[in-house]
């Protein structure tokens, strides 16, 4: 629906179009103004937001990588940032289709970056996992323009973007998958919220779990296994990581199960903090009413317990 939406016209319209679905849905009193040519306002529960979309925090392969800024106008103080990765098999996903996955984020008073990055057609393995890391990296470098707390940064995603989401949040630096955007920073978050992300990328590449999706984004490298090993977070689990919550389906067949399962009792033989949330009967996504509330209570009680809910 969103994927041919480019310009900032676009962006304008489709931002006006979240806070025309945030009144409906009725949440809280909602206003929404032009500011300028890359710029809207939204007040949710009573904070006024600006939106700063398409800010280009990368360049490569000819590709110019984008992210959304949604921050307070006159905020107190830096305020706990989400960062949203959309999904789409590596190989498509947009993210203006994944827009309304950052409501309750906003409702919640969270700062959110919403972020875009090389699909299998502009790059193979392991491109996707290094733009978001360096989306990461631009998020503490740029926290103080936009009053981001960065002691308490929130990184989630659905499908692919779980699993970038996990990469992104527990990605050992060392692998040397950020060398495309050096630095300084400590690239540290303070949670993942992981929607059935792939946590073994090889175990989609062939056998009962294969996975078209999966073979284009490793395309015809003679050493695909090695750089899906380097691309996996089961690779990356180890002491001292973020809390993790995994939201996962027990009769998905785009990203099996049992993926959520092994990196559970991964990060439990680690001593990592984490949650696996099972959604009974559930496939990949498409959750029922009462299912969704569940997962949103499970992820506010999930931040609440690592205070990183936004204080009024």
């Amino acid at each position: 629906m969103f994927a041919s939406i480019q310009s900032h016209r676009a962006s304008r319209h489709l931002i006006a179009m979240l806070t025309a679905c945030l009144f409906v849905l009725g949440a809280l009193p909602l206003a929404a103004q032009q500011a300028d040519p890359v710029a809207e306002w939204a007040s949710l529960a009573g904070i006024q937001y600006r939106v700063d979309p398409n800010i280009i925090y990368k360049v490569a392969n000819g590709y110019e990588a984008k992210l959304d800024v949604y921050y307070p106008r006159n905020a107190a103080g830096p305020r706990p940032t989400v960062v949203y990765i959309h999904g789409g098999g590596w190989t498509g996903g947009t993210k203006e289709s994944s827009i309304f996955n950052l409501l309750p984020y906003l409702e919640m008073g969270f700062n959110a970056v919403n972020v875009e990055y090389r699909l299998a057609r502009n790059s193979l393995a392991p491109a996707a996992v290094e733009d978001c890391r360096c989306a990461l990296r631009w998020v503490i470098r740029n926290a103080e323009r936009y009053q981001i707390d960065t002691s308490k940064l929130v990184v989630t995603g659905h499908s692919a973007g779980g699993h970038l989401s996990l990469m992104t949040g527990i990605l050992d630096p060392a692998a040397g998958l950020d060398n495309e955007c050096p630095g300084n920073e400590e690239l540290k978050v303070a949670a993942v919220v992981n929607f059935y992300g792939i946590t073994d990328v090889a175990d989609l590449l062939q056998g009962p779990h294969m996975q078209r999706y999966a073979v284009t984004w490793l395309g015809g490298m003679t050493d695909r296994q090695a750089i899906a090993k380097r691309a996996s977070p089961l690779t990356y689990v180890r002491q001292g990581l973020p809390p993790i919550l995994t939201v996962h389906g027990d009769a998905d067949t785009t990203v099996p199960y049992v993926h959520a399962v092994r990196l559970h009792q991964a990060l439990d033989g680690a001593g990592v903090t984490n949650e696996l949330l099972t959604i009974p009967g559930a496939g990949h996504g498409g959750f029922n009413a009462e299912q969704t509330v569940k997962v949103q209570r499970t992820i506010a009680a999930f931040l609440k317990k690592h205070d990183l809910v936004p204080s009024r």
